[in-house]
């Protein structure tokens, strides 16, 4: 007996130091979720008045995805007076897949910097909405519209190297083709720097999944232009798009007088060639699976072999 008494005492005992040791745990966690020093520091970042250390602190908040407390601060700087901050809070956003932003990103397209309408439309097309390629047609063909009049007058901002970097481009926004097809396009970049050409032709990159016709038609127009970077771009877009429509209006490039635009005409002509006979493949198929009328013999493959 006074040996059952003892295993008794001992596991009440265990039960009450694991009882003790949960309590303990659970205090240092909450501890830690309350009183994290890393929240008070981001948040006394994003209020410092100097702009420069705003931006620092709103950048970083693209690093903590699926935090609704990071979203929220985000959404916050959209408001922010200086336009480098609102810009560096939507891309924070776009980076975290926030979609409960969705709203206030559409709220930013209507802000009176480019470089903010930019970063938002840029976040828009990452959360998958539609609303960012009204955004890259309208900028790219001059009919956007700000407070100094057509942006295609005014586009400062896309003439700049250093703003286009700062919006974002060398981040994974746009297009730099000179990373892909040689030093000669930067140099061309470079020489037309004033026309925009780096800013265009990442315009023409994100449009390339735009499912409206229009955006093929300006994409078909844009493979003709005299910049051959643009060429490329446009090509490349098509490309991308898939669409084998466009096939006959993009041969002509095959004869470019640029060695590199030929390369991605031949490229994209092979690809739209390809989708273009797994489309026939499809609808074959397709027809394979009718049923047959009655008194008719079902259609096979073999019978429409026969047929040819």
């Amino acid at each position: 007996m006074p040996h059952i008494s003892n295993m008794l005492t001992m596991r009440a005992v265990t039960r009450s130091l694991l009882r003790i040791i949960t309590i303990l745990l659970t205090g240092a966690c909450c501890a830690q979720t309350v009183a994290r020093p890393e929240w008070p520091l981001l948040e006394t970042g994003l209020q410092q008045k100097s702009s420069g250390q705003r931006l620092a602190a709103v950048r970083v908040l693209g690093l903590i995805p699926d935090d609704p407390h990071a979203a929220e601060l985000a959404q916050k700087a959209l408001k922010d007076p200086n336009s480098s901050v609102r810009a560096a809070a939507a891309t924070a956003l776009g980076k975290m897949h926030a979609s409960a932003a969705d709203a206030s990103l559409k709220q930013a397209l209507n802000d009176k910097n480019l470089s903010v309408v930019m970063a938002a439309a840029h976040a828009l097309r990452l959360l998958n909405d539609p609303a960012c390629y009204d955004v890259y047609y309208e900028v790219f063909t001059g009919e956007r519209k700000n407070d100094s009049g057509m942006i295609a007058q005014e586009m400062k901002v896309l003439h700049d190297p250093k703003e286009v970097a700062e919006m974002g481009f060398s981040e994974g926004i746009g297009y730099a083709p000179f990373a892909g097809i040689g030093w000669g396009a930067f140099e061309t970049i470079m020489k037309d720097r004033k026309k925009g050409v780096a800013a265009k032709a990442a315009l023409i990159s994100d449009l390339a999944t735009d499912p409206d016709a229009r955006t093929g038609r300006l994409l078909l127009t844009a493979s003709v232009n005299q910049n051959w970077v643009l060429r490329v771009a446009a090509l490349e877009a098509i490309a991308k798009r898939g669409d084998p429509t466009l096939l006959s209006e993009i041969r002509p490039r095959l004869f470019d007088h640029k060695p590199e635009v030929r390369y991605t005409a031949a490229a994209t002509v092979l690809h739209l060639s390809d989708v273009a006979e797994a489309q026939v493949g499809d609808t074959k198929l397709a027809q394979t699976a009718l049923p047959a009328k009655a008194g008719e013999e079902p259609v096979t493959n073999s019978v429409m072999q026969t047929a040819k």
